[in-house]
């Protein structure tokens, strides 16, 4: 039995549910892609599938809206995967197990890629409509958007001809998203001198955990914990009280989701071990007193490993691992002058991984100011100069501008205003939305962006409201009528 097949708007939870069944992590899209243009064929629509798995989808006009202007339905079909520790689902061929609590849909311990999702899943119930009046709809539906944005800078005019966008990737119903912020990944590669392990040495493992995490740039203003920067805080202390060597540095899975959960592994001397304990249970109270509103579940641990480790950091590559740890930016840098409470630009260190000798960081930087997010990544550059180790940047993507004199943006207000008697929010965020590039890319687009309630995403506590997709669906189907 399906889990969603007794709620409404049928088709469009039909779409998600199944959609769900499908793995679609960012760099792992062939399989939905292909699904779509699936779809597409049984539906005997235009379809067209590109190098970069993007898929495009051509519908006619309904009656009396065939030679209405084309309007561009937009989302991605990617996801991120995050789970709790421990569990045992393998993202590139498990489903995602659906669970209904009272008017909110989740998954199981696992991301709930409603995000974006539900963007696809609404593309499609629109697409096999047959009572549904709507101008010429071209459903545009990209990869890799969590992750680099790769598939929305393969995205070609000659497939696409609408200069109206309805972006379907906001997260709060009667929110209109009409700016964000432009984003660069930054990627640090340390190379360590490894030495033999000495004689009478303990290895130790040091966590943090308990942490919510969240989305990179809508909860980075939140301020909550970063357990990759914690655990540098920690490394960093220990490093002028006690004589220690590196094994492996390890936290977060995504550069754009806050990581939750961090952990080092260390060799000390035998005589030290009580010291070590000792200050990392004075962390264990530091970090429940900053963090006790915005996570007062994180938790710091000290714990003998029995394993053989024979080759360590030296005490040179173990003191320029951790001061790298310290020393990259993180969390909110500036704020908005003129938008109250909105983050102009941040930095999320999300990553941190051992693999062998070398130690990679990698990092989402953001900023709705091109000069400020420049600015950032010299900070970095000169930082890893500094260190001695490699720097690089990937993905970088534009902003995208507010544009007064959008005529979709009063329309779409219009009708909200008809339909729920009050004004809808006009909002700029601190987050990446491709529409900054498809005005790059393909010039001179009038774009809105809005969706239903989504909570907790890039988490595993991710949810939908099941009120809220029935709303924004009735909403879109007015505002594809008024387009005429």
């Amino acid at each position: 039995m399906k889990v969603l097949q007794n709620l409404e708007p049928k088709k469009v939870f039909e779409y998600f549910e199944e959609i769900s069944q499908i793995p679609r992590g960012s760099g792992n899209e062939k399989q939905i892609s292909d699904y779509l243009v699936s779809i597409a064929k049984k539906l005997n629509l235009e379809v067209t599938q590109d190098e970069a798995l993007n898929v495009i989808i051509k519908k006619p006009g309904t009656k009396g809206y065939e030679n209405s202007p084309t309007v561009i339905i937009q989302g991605h079909m990617d996801m991120v995967c995050e789970k709790n520790k421990g569990v045992n689902h393998d993202f590139e061929k498990d489903p995602i197990k659906l669970r209904i609590i009272d008017d909110m849909i989740y998954a199981t311990d696992t991301t709930l890629g409603a995000d974006n999702g539900i963007a696809v899943a609404y593309a499609l119930a629109l697409l096999a409509s047959t009572d549904i009046p709507h101008p010429p709809l071209e459903v545009l539906l990209t990869t890799d958007e969590e992750t680099g944005m790769s598939g929305a800078m393969a995205v070609s005019r000659e497939h696409l001809k609408g200069k109206l966008l309805i972006n379907l990737d906001n997260e709060e119903e009667g929110d209109f998203l009409v700016s964000c912020s432009g984003g660069i990944r930054s990627k640090f590669e340390f190379s360590a001198d490894l030495e033999k392990r000495a004689d009478n040495t303990s290895l130790l493992d040091i966590s943090i955990s308990g942490l919510k995490g969240g989305h990179s740039g809508m909860d980075i203003i939140k301020e909550r914990g970063n357990s990759n920067k914690l655990l540098g805080r920690v490394l960093k202390n220990l490093l002028a009280e006690v004589d220690f060597r590196l094994v492996s540095l390890n936290g977060g899975s995504k550069d754009n989701a806050i990581p939750r959960e961090a952990d080092a592994l260390i060799v000390i001397n035998e005589s030290d071990l009580d010291k070590v304990k000792e200050l990392v249970n004075k962390w264990q109270e530091i970090f429940f007193n900053e963090l006790k509103t915005q996570d007062p579940g994180v938790k710091v641990k000290v714990s003998e490993v029995k394993e053989e480790i024979t080759e360590i950091f030296t005490k040179d590559s173990t003191e320029k691992a951790v001061n790298l740890l310290y020393l990259i930016p993180n969390g909110i840098d500036t704020k908005s002058p003129t938008i109250k409470d909105l983050v102009q630009s941040s930095t999320n260190l999300g990553v941190v991984r051992t693999e062998n000798n070398k130690v990679h960081y990698d990092s989402a930087i953001r900023s709705s100011v091109e000069s400020l997010k420049e600015e950032i990544v010299l900070r970095s550059k000169t930082i890893a100069d500094i260190i001695g180790c490699k720097f690089n940047t990937t993905a970088n993507y534009p902003g995208w501008e507010y544009n007064p004199d959008s005529k979709l943006r009063e329309l779409c207000l219009d009708v909200y205003k008809r339909m729920y008697g009050k004004d809808g929010n006009i909002v700029a965020i601190h987050a990446g939305v491709e529409c900054g590039l498809f005005n790059e890319k393909l010039g001179g687009l009038d774009m809105i962006s809005f969706g239903p309630d989504l909570f907790d995403v890039h988490t595993p506590e991710e949810h939908m409201s099941i009120k809220s997709v029935q709303n924004v669906w009735e909403y879109l189907k007015e505002v594809l009528k008024e387009l005429k």
